[in-house]
């Protein structure tokens, strides 16, 4: 191996700033190490600084969520037809209105929809769909056309234009590979290796209490016995994770500049920011509860971001839905009423904005296997301290279908250029390229 590249390698995998390819500016990063580490050992939450800016976090549902079965038509005899085995009963609905209702497991974020915490845009899409997983997620994360390809994510576009000068830690992804909405003409923003696969491994056989690396790792990890395994694989569906494309034509320096896929956070710098801040509620088990653990550490700790990305897989789900299905709900219900809960306790709920995706629905009738296949239409979430509650949109009918799918009545990027207008400050028409019908979600 080049002993250039192999040196990069190594200083990318032992800094935590690294992955932001600032290649130039090595007294920069330092100062930023120091700036960071003497940050967290001081304070345990956001202090009054430059840093206390609004916060985005995009959860990005992948595999083709079914918003059928998430916010349901439990008023449309048309969906009960359409799913003889996979239709709700109307009576374990949590309405909303007298047309639709969450999915039964979802009972935390009913709870937030209710104290004015929850929005709901209904019938979200794009003209021309792509049933494609990895196509539709390119068009959902370059926020492009169906029929443009673009290079550079949207959130890439908001740091080009806005965050130009700042932290590269201004955007924070956790998963094996950067998303392709963080692609960027000047690289920025850093990827964290899944939770999960954070592991404190001692130097030498403990004889004596843990220590308190290890000591934080279990407890970010879930686990509680020392021989625990890692967690299985997602076995809810064929897709767990889609980052986007990226370009296959890179020399090896380029494609670790221009995508950051090898930063890897090692336990001092981890313990550095987040280790000054413990939930007193506990977290659910499960990789997106450990994700969104994490960030409300980072969060709490004072790292400067202000994008944060996060996914929960296996949405994929052709066949056996039911029970699949029930499993994510109930899994993304848990962790995300302990993270608000989490902001809430930090003080910092009103400070943050969640807003989930998926790049596409399912189809309005089951299929033979008891599961759905690709659609289009589905409907999104956002929820924090500054949203106005409510349902957005119109429900796509039931009746007046695309080849069997539902047509979108929103387009995603109208939710894109709410935030980046009302929430992250920006300028939507620069990013995005056009202006687009602004949506009354942000108070």
């Amino acid at each position: 191996m080049d002993p250039t590249l192999y040196t990069r390698r190594q200083f990318l995998r032992t800094s935590m700033l690294g992955a932001a390819a600032s290649w130039t500016l090595p007294l920069f990063l330092e100062r930023t190490f120091f700036t960071l580490d003497a940050m967290a050992a001081e304070a345990a939450t956001q202090t009054v600084t430059g840093k206390d800016g609004t916060i985005l976090v995009v959860l990005q549902m992948a595999g083709g969520n079914d918003g059928l079965n998430m916010v349901v038509p439990f008023a449309d005899d048309a969906y009960y037809r359409s799913r003889p085995r996979l239709g709700i009963p109307a009576d374990q609905i949590l309405k909303l209105d007298s047309y639709a209702g969450f999915n039964p497991k979802l009972a935390g974020l009913k709870s937030l929809f209710d104290e004015g915490h929850l929005s709901v845009i209904q019938g979200v899409g794009y003209p021309n769909p792509n049933r494609s997983h990895f196509r539709s997620t390119e068009i959902w994360q370059t926020a492009s056309d169906s029929d443009r390809n673009e290079n550079e994510g949207w959130l890439g576009r908001y740091f080009d234009s806005c965050c130009s000068g700042a932290d590269p830690t201004v955007g924070v992804a956790i998963g094996d590979q950067m998303p392709q909405a963080f692609a960027a003409r000047t690289p920025t923003g850093i990827t964290f290796s899944k939770p999960e696969q954070f592991r404190w491994v001692p130097s030498e056989k403990r004889s004596g209490p843990m220590s308190a690396e290890e000591t934080f790792f279990r407890q970010l990890n879930g686990a509680d016995d020392e021989d625990a395994a890692p967690p299985a694989a997602n076995d809810g569906g064929s897709i767990s994770a889609i980052p986007g494309s990226t370009k296959a034509n890179q020399s090896a320096v380029d494609f670790l500049q221009r995508t950051a896929l090898d930063a890897q956070l090692s336990s001092d710098k981890i313990l550095a920011i987040a280790r000054k801040y413990k939930a007193n509620m506990p977290y659910p088990p499960g990789q997106l509860a450990a994700s969104l653990s994490l960030i409300a550490r980072m969060i709490a700790g004072g790292l400067p971001t202000r994008v944060y990305y996060v996914s929960q897989g296996g949405f994929d789900t052709h066949a056996g839905q039911l029970g699949t299905h029930d499993r994510l709900m109930t899994e993304l219900n848990a962790a995300l009423s302990a993270f608000v809960a989490d902001l809430k306790e930090q003080g910092n709920f009103n400070r943050v904005l969640l807003m989930t995706f998926s790049e596409f629905g399912r189809r309005v009738a089951e299929n033979a296997n008891g599961g759905t296949d690709h659609g289009a239409a589905a409907p999104m979430f956002v929820l924090g301290g500054a949203v106005k509650p409510g349902l957005f949109g119109k429900y796509p009918s039931l009746s007046d279908l695309d080849h069997g799918d539902l047509k979108f009545n929103t387009d995603f990027r109208s939710v894109y250029g709410t935030i980046l207008d009302r929430w992250l400050k920006a300028p939507s028409e620069l990013i995005l390229g056009h202006k687009f019908s602004s949506l009354p979600l942000i108070g």
